[in-house]
């Protein structure tokens, strides 16, 4: 079993020109290599990919089930809301990021990812049935850290706490004098 897990990002600009170029780069600078993390937000998870529960509001209001913690390492768990119904309001699915927004633990930053979601009319034989205000959510890598109760998930624009991988940041100017700038990125625990 690996200790821990950390998302590993390669992004790759399309050609700039300098006003484009100059605010990327001067930002980096300041950042001074890996010393000082960051966060990104992906574009290909901005939002949920069910677009009814990107939509609404459930999307950042569903918490931990029941009123105990749940502890660092856990994969499956029950997430609901006294409000919300999977079936008016759409769920997550296999391949969403979400965050974890924990009032009691301000540090846990950890982007984790969707691979499982069981519903009130879909769920895995052997286990209980979920309400319809429930969803068993599986996910990787296992949490980090433990989570209260009072957590909440969210799954609109998750950001990933990152640093660069080199001290060196290096670019190329094209004949057609475009910036042409990639970045390497590893998530930050």
């Amino acid at each position: 079993s690996v200790i821990t897990q950390r998302w590993k990002i390669n992004i790759t600009y399309n050609p700039m020109t300098r006003v484009e170029f100059e605010p990327v780069y001067n930002f980096l600078l300041r950042k001074r290599g890996g010393i000082e993390p960051f966060f990104v937000v992906l574009p290909q998870y901005t939002s949920a990919q069910d677009t009814t529960f990107a939509a609404s509001a459930y999307h950042s209001a569903l918490s931990v089930d029941g009123s105990s913690s749940v502890a660092a390492g856990t994969k499956t768990l029950l997430i609901s809301n006294s409000n919300y119904n999977y079936s008016t309001h759409g769920t997550p699915r296999p391949g969403d990021l979400f965050r974890v927004s924990d009032s009691n633990n301000s540090n846990h930053q950890k982007a984790y990812m969707v691979t499982r979601v069981e519903t009130n009319a879909d769920y895995q034989n052997g286990l209980a049935r979920p309400s319809v205000s429930q969803l068993r959510l599986s996910f990787e890598p296992g949490f980090s850290k433990a989570v209260s109760s009072s957590s909440t998930f969210d799954f609109d624009k998750p950001k990933i706490k990152v640093a660069t991988l080199a001290d060196v940041q290096e670019y190329t100017l094209n004949t057609d004098n475009l910036y042409q700038y990639s970045l390497a990125l590893e998530e930050v625990l």
